[in-house]
């Protein structure tokens, strides 16, 4: 499926669900773009416990606390062009040390290697070993249950024989999900039922309804004693959400090209954290993100992926193109070294 990567006339379209502030001046670590691939390959940034090398020194962001409101657009990151300076690491199968072990990815005909449940009042897609003592909850796109979304929690769920998960994706569209053929927001139609969208289902009343759903999987599940939470888009800021509960239900959370990216969440956040962001999350505020949670003092690894569109690891990804399939198995890669860290 191969869907525009050039966004236009969305500034209209706002998620109204998010009801964000501007962030105060931080700084971010960055890296300069690679010779050979201009606007490729990724920014590369190791958890605050590990050295991270880099060409050149911290360097401060623009002040931004006269733009309140900002990130109401949550267009904005498809529109934005501002440079995003990267790292020369490329993209390879091998990235993750060798405990896992994924699948070939299929990139049409996918079928599925779990099944659906009713968990918590939620269809559920389920999916992992009997033998699993840890679990994910997995947070998709507004997109809902899409072929690459699926694949990627049995991803997640079959390819480290170390460190077995069981994966639980609710529905929380309840069988609505938003239309991909919304995508691109480039008529007023479409930005109206974007808006309508999110107006529907803001992500904090989601992240409200996590710890509930976790106890009815949990009640259920009882094996399961260790949990992470996974969000792509949309579900990327739930979890930054879900992982600032002082009661503290996961041990990690990953955010895969995350939406609504509000460097302030990063100062709540309270346990290890991944972000993955494509090359249309504003790099500013994955920055300033980053450097909130050096701050806080939170294990984290936060990398962009320079040359992919948002989505690339959900339901947008183009899996014909092999630069993209290719990526999307070094983002499960990484995500599956990240959990076996931490979860």
């Amino acid at each position: 499926m191969s869907l525009s990567r050039h966004i236009s006339g969305c500034r209209r379209a706002t998620a109204v669900a998010s009801g964000l502030i501007a962030p105060p001046p931080t700084t971010s670590q960055t890296h300069p773009p690679p010779p050979s691939l201009p606007s490729s390959n990724s920014n590369f940034s190791t958890s605050v416990s590990t050295s991270t090398s880099t060409s050149r020194p911290l360097t401060h962001s623009r002040n931004l606390t006269s733009q309140p409101n900002r990130n109401l657009d949550f267009f904005e990151q498809f529109t934005s062009r501002n440079g995003c300076k990267m790292s020369t690491m490329p993209a390879q199968h091998g990235h993750s040390e060798a405990c896992c072990n994924i699948p070939p990815v299929v990139s049409k005909g996918y079928n599925v290697k779990g099944s659906y449940e009713e968990l918590g009042g939620f269809k559920s897609y389920v999916t992992g070993p009997k033998e699993a003592t840890k679990g994910i909850i997995d947070i998709f796109d507004i997109f809902g249950f899409y072929p690459q979304t699926l694949q990627g929690a049995d991803i997640l769920a079959t390819s480290d024989h170390s460190s077995q998960y069981k994966v639980f994706m609710p529905d929380w569209f309840k069988g609505e999900p938003c239309p991909i053929e919304l995508f691109p927001p480039d008529t007023e139609e479409k930005q109206k039922g974007l808006t309508s969208f999110f107006q529907k289902f803001p992500a904090p009343d989601i992240a409200a309804k996590v710890p509930g759903y976790l106890e009815a999987v949990k009640a259920k599940y009882p094996e399961i004693t260790s949990w992470a939470i996974i969000g792509y888009c949309w579900g990327g800021k739930v979890v930054s959400l879900a992982t600032a509960s002082p009661s503290k239900p996961f041990k990690a959370g990953v955010e895969c090209h995350p939406a609504m990216v509000e460097p302030t969440d990063a100062e709540k956040i309270k346990v290890p954290i991944m972000m993955l962001a494509s090359k249309d999350e504003k790099p500013s505020d994955v920055e300033q993100f980053e450097a909130n949670l050096v701050i806080a003092k939170i294990d984290h690894h936060v990398e962009t992926f320079g040359d992919q569109i948002h989505g690339w690891m959900a339901a947008r990804s183009d899996l014909d193109d092999e630069r993209v399939k290719a990526e999307y198995i070094r983002g499960y890669e990484i995500v599956l070294k990240f959990l076996a860290k931490h979860v």
